[in-house]
């Protein structure tokens, strides 16, 4: 079992930046694809971004291709989400989530069903 917990979230201005993190406990993640994704009030859950084990391939939604950066830390088992130039169509409960093999395939990393663990999420909302 993998227990995920995010931090960071929070409110913040429009063009700010906010760095969430994923921490892991249970399991290493060495070897995990970890995910971002996020679920705003009344719309389904869609992908953010991902981060291959290695760090050696990122794929990210073309939403937030630019202002968001997902990396890792695998000695620390923490994810990270780097998010700057927040806009309000950010706003939304953020997750972290940890698929327990190795896929480089977007169409396949971007679907949350994909993914064995899941954090409780984290709120971030962005407005003036």
């Amino acid at each position: 079992q993998v227990q995920l917990v995010e931090s960071g979230g929070g409110l913040v201005q429009p063009g700010g930046s906010l760095r969430l993190s994923c921490a892991a406990s249970g399991r290493t993640l060495g070897t995990y694809t970890m995910g971002w994704f996020r679920q705003a009030p009344g719309k389904e859950r869609e992908f953010v971004a991902a981060i291959t084990w290695s760090g050696a391939s990122i794929y990210y939604t073309d939403s937030v291709k630019g202002r968001f950066t997902i990396s890792r830390d695998n000695a620390k088992n923490t994810v990270y989400l780097q998010m700057n130039s927040l806009k309000p169509e950010d706003t939304a409960i953020y997750y972290c989530a940890a698929h327990t093999a190795y896929s480089d395939n977007y169409a396949y990393i971007s679907e949350s069903w994909v993914y064995d663990y899941w954090g409780q999420g984290t709120q971030v909302t962005v407005s003036s």
